[in-house]
């Protein structure tokens, strides 16, 4: 007879083949219909709140991987909080304005020089439609947000409440129109934020200059710099006051003034033997005047405690129109800015050099060099290859250059924010050494831009050219703006808006826009103003690019405003990073769409893949390391399928037990233990630990262990035996909590199987809460230290077995029987042993110290049924194949 209809084998419809990029869709459809991410707000209504504030991203494109390293950090974050129990909402932004989406429109659409109506509009379309891209995309990978009601730094409510923000600065003084350097992009004409910038290697003409002293004609200053075409613009030279320096013979019948630690290092460099004639400290050199080396000008020696000798010669040019560290020493001397350069990096008449005007300020560095050696003033010229800022969207070497701009005085924000950074948690820890630094040296804050897609600065000039910015005329703009956008500051004449704004009608409105930064810097106020995010957050969530830009303007904002940070805690993520470590930017073209991975390898393993790498650090992406990722993968979701096949015909409402098998108090034990590690792993965003813990849970206890040790009860016991009622109700609860702990990070497979579960259930996985970590009531202290000896002797066990296979004397462990002596177990042990040994009989002989096993052949015969040996085999008359438990569950009829 074949006995093979009796046996209770695994039945699902869960698949095997997961085919994650074809089955997603219809999910995504799903959680849309059903609208799940409201459903889940309504559930947790009156609950704590958790408030993860969205930083957001600019809308000039499709998403690609780094997108979705930070998106699905955030979910992680959301959904694990939620299963916590806290109310968890998601408000997603984009920020809208600003010289990406500029760039790339005036760039693509040819429209240099066009009406600013015109390529705001066009820029609005643009941003429009990525906008709606992006979203398509962060919902495709199960991303749950409000994402019919996202926050747009181009929308009127917010522009409106940026604007009153801004009013409030310029109520308090913190904001003034002032001649100071900033990055200049010629490429773009525009300034630029120090956080904008990207940094490349470029090769320069460096040049060592001899400034004559007025009063000793034999003696020089020796200066070095990496930018000669500044050196038109020199008006001091700074030195250490308390460095020491030195008066050396440079072999050419003059005499130079250098650091003496910079002697053997400049010495090289020229090719020249350096003697010293006597040496002083910086402040024995201030006051000294010298003569300018290319025009009739003279400049003064400044003491500066920035001066350091690390590279050069330990004097420093100092050209205050070109630097901040110049421009803060020209400050305190009284030097005013000086900046012969034009907006596109072209220098001016200005200068004072007719030979340079009109070149392009890189082009001139070589003849700014030959100019000095006609001069007799060139001591020394190389070439250098260094790391210089340029321009992230025109790829052109950043200029600095003095130019009129609005600006946030740092000076009454400093220290407030120095101190808020100490209230917050930064995670990880080196987050606030680094935002402190960033702050620590930062300059005012340059918050005008010279572009037509933005919010304008509400300034106007009176007809003898000085400006006002009054913080009534702001709000009368904000009130306006409210209603119908700024779009109306730049269309219609000057006297229209001057009336609308109440100012004479000869002034002359601004035409520059705020600083994108200054956008979703104020967030924290456009949001919470609506209620939907609260102030201060519980966390932001960002790049860790962003120290130095959205979680530092959005810091600054927030202190100057209110006197403290809008969150309690950042946590930072690096960036996607080829195998080789480096990075994977965007503007280089380099990082891999995020739909291209999702609709190769499923968004669940994209997921994956962010949970399983310490996202603190830069995250390594390659094929081979989503390769591992997917093996990973396939483990969890095959354990989730097994546990679903053996509990077919299992409703938990009707065949649930309270009483447990040992074996299974073991795994609920092991199951207890998984749910504190993974719930303590989601609340320290510790993500790997949680995809660690999960994999090796699945692999190790489950696979490699309880499942196997199970089947004989849930293939071969009747099918309502107390036996297997207690492992099929202790499965349906490993199952139910498995797929609770994986959700936020397999947000599809877990719906999947969750919709695959016997029993009644809620709608979504998404609405449910982690399961609790409760040890079973039998579990004790000595019972953990039981199954550490019964482990170790199944271990021993299993390698004896292994031997016998080599030497061919038995095949399937099931022919075998064992004998265990010592290892301190207990006669009654043999049946638990049996059964997680995989054995046809177990002999316990007791006794301490070292395990030692001994196999022999089993007793009887093999049982058709459920191959074990057994000596009851044969004793029933009507199937004498069979042992006496199978040949009584098939007479009875319960094993279908």
């Amino acid at each position: 007879m074949d006995y093979s209809s009796t046996v209770l084998l695994p039945k699902t419809d869960f698949p095997m083949r997961a085919d994650l990029p074809k089955r997603e869709p219809a999910l995504v459809e799903q959680w849309s219909r059903q609208m799940a991410y409201q459903a889940l707000l309504k559930a947790r209504e009156g609950a704590p709140a958790y408030h993860l504030h969205d930083g957001p991203p600019f809308a000039n494109g499709d998403a690609h991987v780094g997108h979705a390293l930070n998106m699905v950090l955030k979910d992680l974050v959301l959904k694990s909080r939620s299963m916590m129990g806290f109310y968890a909402p998601f408000v997603p932004g984009w920020d809208c304005h600003g010289l990406p989406i500029e760039h790339k429109v005036v760039t693509e659409q040819k429209l240099v020089g066009a009406d600013p109506a015109v390529i705001r509009s066009k820029c609005e379309e643009v941003a429009r439609h990525f906008i709606q891209r992006q979203k398509e995309q962060f919902q495709r990978l199960g991303v749950f947000g409000d994402w019919d009601q996202p926050y747009l730094t181009m929308s009127p409510a917010y522009e409106a409440a940026e604007l009153r923000a801004l009013a409030q600065l310029v109520e308090k003084g913190m904001v003034y129109e002032g001649l100071r350097p900033v990055h200049w992009s010629t490429g773009c004409r525009t300034a630029l934020a120090e956080a904008e910038v990207e940094y490349a290697e470029r090769e320069d003409e460096s040049v060592y200059v001899r400034l004559e002293l007025k009063d000793a004609k034999e003696e020089d200053l020796l200066i070095w710099t990496t930018t000669p075409w500044t050196l038109p613009a020199n008006l001091a030279v700074a030195v250490h006051p308390g460095m020491v320096y030195v008066l050396a013979e440079s072999g050419d019948g003059r005499k130079v003034w250098l650091a003496k630690s910079r002697i053997e290092a400049v010495g090289k460099a020229a090719g020249r033997e350096i003697k010293i004639l006597k040496e002083g400290k910086g402040a024995d050199l201030e006051s000294r005047v010298y003569r300018h080396p290319l025009v009739e000008k003279e400049g003064m020696v400044r003491c500066a405690e920035f001066v350091t000798a690390d590279s050069g010669t330990g004097l420093v040019h100092i050209a205050p129109g070109h630097g901040h560290e110049d421009y803060v020493l020209g400050r305190k001397c009284g030097l005013e800015p000086f900046s012969p350069v034009n907006e596109a990096g072209k220098l001016t008449e200005e200068c004072g050099v007719p030979e340079l005007v009109g070149k392009n300020v890189f082009a001139a560095n070589p003849e700014v060099a030959e100019l000095l050696e006609k001069r007799g003033r060139l001591w020394a010229r190389e070439k250098i290859r260094h790391s210089y800022p340029h321009c992230p969207r025109s790829k052109t070497p950043i200029v600095f250059r003095s130019v009129r701009q609005w600006f946030i005085r740092m000076d009454q924000l400093r220290d407030k924010a120095l101190e808020a950074v100490g209230q917050v948690k930064w995670v990880p820890a080196w987050g606030e050494s680094r935002i402190r630094g960033a702050l620590g040296t930062r300059p005012d804050w340059c918050i005008s831009r010279q572009r037509s897609w933005g919010l304008p600065i509400p300034a106007f000039y009176k007809p003898d050219g000085s400006s006002v910015l009054d913080s009534k005329v702001i709000q009368k703009v904000a009130d306006r703006a409210e209603k119908e956008g700024t779009g109306f500051w730049f269309g219609g004449a000057d006297d229209e808006v001057a009336k609308t704004c109440g100012v004479p009608a000869d002034w002359k409105r601004g035409r520059e826009t705020l600083d994108v930064w200054l956008d979703s810097g104020s967030s924290w106020a456009a949001v919470a103003k609506d209620g939907r995010v609260k102030f201060p957050a519980d966390l932001y969530l960002e790049g860790s690019d962003q120290h130095r830009g959205w979680f530092q303007s959005s810091l600054l904002l927030s202190v100057a405003l209110t006197g403290k940070a809008p969150f309690q805690a950042v946590l930072t993520n690096g960036f996607v990073v080829d195998v080789d470590g480096k990075k994977m930017s965007k503007s280089r073209g380099k990082p891999p769409a995020l739909m291209e991975l999702v609709e190769k390898y499923g968004a669940d393993v994209v997921r994956l893949w962010v949970a399983s790498e310490d996202a603190k650090e830069d995250v390594p992406f390659s094929t081979e390391i989503f390769g591992r990722v997917g093996d990973s993968y396939r483990l969890i979701r095959n354990s989730l399928r097994i546990l679903l096949g053996n509990l077919s015909g299992f409703d938990p409402r009707r065949d649930a037990v309270k009483e447990r098998e040992t074996l299974d108090q073991y795994i609920l034990a092991k199951m207890a233990e998984l749910v504190k590690t993974v719930r303590e792993a989601y609340e320290s965003y510790n993500f790997p630990a949680v995809y660690h813990a999960l994999n090796r849970f699945c692999s190790v206890e489950l696979s490699a262990f309880y499942v196997d040790a199970c089947k004989d009860r849930i293939y071969c016991d009747s099918e309502g035996s107390p036996k297997r009622r207690s492992a099929q109700t202790t499965m349906f609860e490993i199952l139910d909590g498995l797929v609770k702990l994986v959700a936020p990070v397999l947000a599809f497979t877990a719906e999947e199987a969750w919709q695959s579960m016997p029993g009644g259930k809620s709608t979504s996985v998404h609405l449910e809460k982690f399961p609790e970590a409760v040890m079973p009531a039998q579990w004790s202290d000595s019972e953990a230290a039981r199954w550490e000896k019964l482990l170790a002797a199944r271990g021993k066990v299993n390698e004896a077995l292994e031997e016998q296979r080599k030497l061919k004397k038995i095949g399937k462990s099931l022919e075998a029987k064992v004998q265990i002596q010592g290892g301190g177990l207990a006669v009654e042990d043999a049946r638990l042993l049996e059964e997680i040994c995989l054995v046809s009989g177990v002999e316990v002989l007791g006794g301490s110290g070292g395990v030692e096993v001994t196999v022999f052949p089993a007793n009887g015969k093999k049982c058709e049924r459920c191959w074990k040996h057994s000596e009851s085999v044969g004793q029933n008359k009507e199937h004498p194949n069979l042992c006496g438990r199978c040949a009584e569950v098939v007479l009875s009829g319960s094993s279908s």
